[in-house]
């Protein structure tokens, strides 16, 4: 076994070792692995953030949507073939629809609400999102269905199956009595639930031929909803798109579409570098003033190593070892705390949040191994280079003045 690393074994498991010095150690400790939990968790927050964010983003309003310079777009069975022949082979799905605001009323309330008309077998994530009945979007004589947000039910105080009433402009004129406004009863058959309260609160799905009826667009529609197979294709199809696609067909992507969002995302992670660095700092401090302490505690045994013939890196590799110790207790247990709490989060949604502002109930966390092993890495080099000093102190006790003084 090596010279220093025995002695700081020694060292370590001491039993003899004063109160204050292990007090000093344990509070060092403490420090550390608050500081790697904290850097670890605010970084899975703020991961978590952006995914869950861009996720439901890109499932409401898809990956990228045309839409039309003016209120409406010739009959998708004409244009749709060309679409797909320029975002193929990264298409996953395609989606013409018809989206226009209007008024639904129940018995008890009327509230503001954008309908949105889309084929019977689209491909939409809100059928995952659903809390009650079926996604079913019938158009008959007989019954015409509609899906809502449950925010929007707990409003209009609607359950499946209940009737709500549209009220609805034709060709978006303002009525008049050659042009009277739609007025049509729909059977609730399903209501969704996103986590975000301005899609749960807004939006509310029906069969396409019953939208285009009920805003009388004839076969016109207001545009298409894409998904791609590959979410990094997304603003280089969208260039593609716009440039190819004629007047009055335009190509956003879900990125323009939600810029202020993206936005606020991007400040978010502005200020983690500032934070990350004070942490460290506190950390590398405690490292060091801990070190120091042991230094001065164990000065007479430092004379008595010299004066036998320690070298001085060999001192040097002793208080190395012993920082690096503290660092890597301190490190494990960091890691351990984080991931305690951040399953904690993911199982039993302890912390919650306003919907209505952050577009989701509770706070995401994303668990990466990533954010573990960098924060790991950086907290357990530089509190290697902070023990350096303390060590470096305690190599040039000379031997005389150590003993003259013990």
């Amino acid at each position: 076994m090596p010279f220093s690393f025995f002695i700081s074994k020694r060292y370590i498991l001491s039993k003899k070792d004063s109160r204050f010095i292990n007090l000093i150690s344990t509070i060092s400790i403490i420090g550390i692995a608050i500081g790697v939990a904290t850097l670890i968790i605010a970084l899975s927050i703020l991961a978590g953030f952006e995914r869950t964010l861009t996720n439901k983003l890109m499932d409401f309003d898809s990956h990228i949507q045309i839409a039309s310079y003016r209120s409406k777009l010739p009959d998708y069975q004409v244009y749709m073939p060309k679409i797909i022949s320029i975002v193929e082979p990264n298409l996953k799905s395609i989606v013409p629809y018809v989206s226009k605001l209007a008024i639904i009323s129940s018995k008890k309330r009327k509230e503001g609400v954008n309908i949105k008309g889309v084929l019977r077998d689209a491909d939409l994530s809100v059928k995952n999102d659903l809390v009650s009945g079926e996604f079913i979007l019938a158009d008959s004589d007989s019954i015409k269905t509609i899906i809502i947000g449950k925010k929007l039910a707990n409003k209009l105080a609607v359950k499946t199956g209940d009737i709500v009433t549209i009220f609805a402009l034709k060709k978006d004129e303002i009525p008049s009595p050659e042009n009277f406004p739609s007025i049509e009863q729909f059977k609730v058959s399903g209501i969704f639930e996103s986590g975000m309260a301005k899609y749960d609160d807004l939006y509310a799905y029906v069969n396409l031929n019953a939208a285009r009826r009920l805003f009388d667009l004839e076969n016109n529609i207001n545009g298409y909803d894409i998904r791609l197979k590959d979410i990094s294709k997304i603003d280089s199809l969208t260039n593609i798109l716009s440039k190819t696609l004629r007047f009055p067909h335009y190509a956003r992507s879900v990125y323009q579409s939600h810029r202020n969002i993206f936005t606020w995302i991007d400040l978010q992670k502005k200020p983690i570098p500032i934070v990350l660095g004070l942490i460290i700092v506190v950390a590398v401090i405690n490292i060091i003033s801990t070190l120091l302490m042991i230094v001065l505690e164990r000065t007479n045994a430092v004379g008595v190593l010299r004066s036998l013939g320690a070298r001085r890196i060999q001192i040097i590799r002793i208080f190395l070892i012993q920082g690096l110790f503290i660092a890597l207790i301190g490190i494990l247990s960091g890691n351990l705390l984080a991931y305690v709490l951040m399953k904690l989060q993911l199982d039993y949604k302890i912390i919650s949040i306003p919907s209505d502002v952050y577009f989701m109930s509770s706070v995401p966390v994303h668990l990466t191994q990533f954010s573990f092993i960098l924060v790991s890495f950086i907290t357990l080099i530089l509190c290697v280079i902070a023990s350096l000093i303390p060590a470096i102190v305690a190599s040039r006790i000379q031997p005389i003045n150590a003993l003259r003084f013990s």
